[in-house]
């Protein structure tokens, strides 16, 4: 008797839950029917041709514009927020793309008409300005002695060819110059009419002693003196030997030298050197005689130029880079030895494909 009631229960539950569902049916198949348009309607509002119902919505990269996702997020391929993409089936073929104004003021695209020209490679260097080695000068003792006066006693100050350097007392020359004065006065002795062996011997004697004077430093023109004053003279002056800045200054007054000592370096800063390092993949792109235009930290914005006039025959074996050199005009004084410069050369490439100076 139990038994029965319950499956009397399960059937009666079962026919309501039917009921229900069939009402539930009817019920959204008339809400449907009420919201949705007929087709003019739907005709009227997206007429034949609008791409409006056939736009898709995505997201792509700026970097990497092959990434298309269906939500935004971070870029599979880089760090960077997808932007959205908003494209037309009707529009857009396979291999296409369109992005809205924003997207394309963010990837800042820029487009130039095409146009039959050169090509033309750039080779970006760096290095640092040098003085110009043909340009420097040492001035040395050529003799044993003192030195009583130096007459630039700080570097970095401005010489002319020919100034007074160095004041210099020398028992050694003291010497030679008797030797001259000896010699000349044993030649005058000498009578004109007896033009022997001897007298030969005497002249040759007195040249010899000359050229020994200016081995040692004094000029023709101090001998000259000598001779017509018939005294020695006690102290050697030593003179520039060029025009330009003295770089060096390695003695004291009161200070005794040897043959050969170093005193001052004197350079002239008027023509330098920039030394460049140069990838050996960049060789092929780099002549003699090129122009080269180049930039200091000291001087921002401002370009100066210069002429390769030469190249390393050796490669560093662990840079990798060649050197090269550039000669460059200083007359204005703006650049100075050791500043850091950062170079590019202009390359057009020729009709073989090598590279060919602008």
């Amino acid at each position: 008797m139990e038994n029965n009631k319950k499956k009397l229960w399960f059937r009666t539950t079962g026919v309501k839950i039917a009921i229900v569902a069939v009402i539930a049916f009817a019920a959204g198949f008339l809400i449907k029917s009420y919201l949705q348009p007929s087709p003019a309607e739907a005709e009227h509002k997206h007429p034949a041709g609008d791409d409006t119902k056939q736009q898709q919505k995505w997201w792509t990269c700026s970097m990497h514009p092959e990434v298309r996702l269906p939500k935004p997020g971070i870029c599979p391929k880089c760090p960077m927020e997808l932007i959205p993409v908003t494209s037309s089936a009707s529009d857009i073929g396979e291999r296409e793309i369109s992005f809205s104004e924003a997207a394309i003021k963010l990837m800042e695209v820029e487009t130039t008409a095409v146009e039959r020209k050169f090509a033309t490679a750039e080779i970006r260097m760096v290095g640092k300005i040098d003085y110009d080695e043909t340009r420097v000068k040492h001035i040395t003792a050529w003799v044993r002695g003192r030195i009583d006066r130096l007459y630039v006693d700080f570097t970095g100050v401005n010489v002319k060819k020919g100034d007074h350097m160095v004041y210099l007392y020398s028992g050694e020359l003291l010497g030679d110059q008797q030797a001259l004065l000896a010699a000349i006065a044993g030649a005058r002795n000498v009578k004109s009419e007896s033009f022997t062996l001897a007298t030969r011997l005497k002249s040759a004697n007195v040249e010899a002693v000359r050229t020994r004077l200016k081995l040692r430093g004094l000029t023709d023109k101090q001998i000259a003196e000598i001779e017509e004053s018939g005294r020695p003279v006690t102290h050697l002056t030593i003179y520039s030997p060029i025009g330009g800045t003295v770089i060096e200054k390695k003695a004291t007054e009161g200070m005794y030298v040897d043959e050969g000592t170093h005193i001052y370096t004197v350079a002239d800063l008027s023509h330098l050197w920039v030394k460049l390092d140069a990838y050996e993949s960049d060789l092929p792109w780099i002549k003699y005689g090129q122009e080269v235009e180049f930039t200091t930290e000291a001087y921002p914005g401002q370009v100066f130029k210069g002429k390769i006039s030469f190249r390393d025959p050796v490669l560093n074996a662990k840079t990798r880079t060649v050197k090269l050199r550039v000669n460059v005009d200083n007359t204005e004084g703006k650049l100075k030895p050791e500043m850091f410069v950062r170079a590019v050369v202009r390359s057009k490439v020729a009709g073989g494909g090598k590279g060919n100076g602008a």
